[in-house]
C-alpha cells in the first residue's frame, strides 16, 4: 500500500492483526564479558565496552569522534541523532571514570573513534553482534539490549532517576523544565554509583 502496488486497501488498516513485538531484555554482565573477550577486533571491542559504559545508542556510539571528548572535565557530549530534524535539542554531556578512559585512550585522538562502524549501515552492525552472539550461543540480545543493561544497572546502583533518564534519552518532567531554560545537566559516571554502592555492601 506505501508503494501505491495497490490502488486500494484490501483490509482498512485498522483491521489489521496488532503486531506484536518479542520482548526485549538486558544483556548480563556475564554474556558481556564472554562477547569482549572473544572479540578480536579492537574497534568492535571497544565499540561494546563503551555500549556497556555508556548506554548510548548504537548510532550516536558510532558516529562518536575525539572531539566530542573534554578530557580536562571528563565528560563526553554529544546531541542524540535520532532527534535531528524533528526541532528538538537534546544535548547529553556524560562524565566518565577510568574505565571509559582506558578504553577511550586505546580509540583515535583526533576524528571518528569508529572510523570503520561509523560507515555501517545500522542493521549491518546489528548482524554483526548478532552473529557473534551466535557463536557464543546467547541468544534473545541485540545491540539494543545494552541500553536496557544500562538502565537496570543504574536502578541497581541507586542513580539518580533524572540523571538516567537524560543519559537514555527520555526527560523527566524536572529535566524538562531545565532544558526549557537552556540548561544543561552532566551526568555523573555510573561506574561511581556502583563503586559506592559496593563499598556499602
Amino acid at each position: 500500500l506505501d508503494m501505491n502496488w495497490l490502488p486500494w486497501p484490501v483490509i482498512p488498516k485498522r483491521q489489521w492483526p496488532k503486531v506484536e513485538y518479542k520482548k526485549k531484555r538486558a544483556i548480563t554482565a556475564e554474556e558481556h564479558l564472554r562477547i569482549i573477550e572473544r572479540e578480536q577486533n579492537p574497534e568492535r571491542k571497544a565499540f561494546y565496552e563503551l555500549a556497556w559504559y555508556l548506554g548510548a545508542s548504537q548510532g550516536d556510539l558510532a558516529h562518536l569522534c575525539a572531539e566530542n571528548i573534554d578530557w580536562t572535565n571528563k565528560v563526553i557530549a554529544f546531541e542524540r541523532r535520532k532527534l535531528r530534524g524533528r526541532h528538538v535539542e537534546q544535548s547529553v554531556q556524560i562524565s566518565f571514570g577510568a574505565k571509559v578512559g582506558k578504553v577511550l585512550r586505546q580509540r583515535p585522538s583526533a576524528g571518528p573513534l569508529f572510523p570503520s562502524l561509523m560507515r555501517v549501515r545500522a542493521s549491518d552492525r546489528a548482524t554483526e553482534f548478532k552473529q557473534r552472539c551466535r557463536g557464543l550461543g546467547i541468544h534473545g540480545i541485540t545491540l539494543h539490549c545494552y541500553r536496557y543493561a544500562w538502565a537496570e544497572r543504574a536502578k541497581v546502583a541507586g542513580y539518580p532517576e533524572r540523571f538516567a533518564q537524560v543519559a537514555l534519552g527520555h526527560n523527566s518532567k524536572a529535566v524538562h523544565r531545565a532544558y526549557a531554560q537552556n540548561a544543561l545537566v552532566t551526568i555523573p559516571p555510573l561506574e561511581e554509583f556502583e563503586r559506592k554502592n559496593s563499598d556499602k555492601a
